[in-house]
């Protein structure tokens, strides 16, 4: 089972199964279809839940749609960039590969 944590905003979401996909940058899990995940409050650093990978795709920053960004809440590229260069640093740009990643609670 990998951990994967989360904002403490969305765990609500999460657990309500209103929020069923995330994106991962520079993936030093290798997280694949079919793997189980702990769920974890980043805030807190307990586990809220576990949940199964149903699909993985693979974009790169500059190919994500209008769509896609807004289901994030993101109002744009260059919003979503500067969203995790709070995370990542500098070295995220419009190159970087996102993992789209699709689960479903156990």
């Amino acid at each position: 089972m990998k951990p994967l944590k989360f904002k403490h905003e969305f765990v609500k979401e999460i657990l309500k199964s209103k929020k069923t996909t995330i994106w991962r940058l520079f993936d030093d899990k290798n997280l694949r279809k079919g793997d189980e995940l702990d769920l974890i409050d980043r805030d807190s650093e307990e586990s809220f839940g576990k949940a199964k990978i149903l699909d993985v795709e693979k974009k790169k920053i500059k190919e994500l749609t209008d769509f896609e960004l807004k289901n994030h809440d993101y109002t744009s590229l260059g919003d979503m960039i500067d969203s995790h260069r709070v995370y990542y640093g500098s070295k995220v740009n419009l190159q970087t590969e996102v993992k789209i990643i699709k689960f479903k609670l156990l």
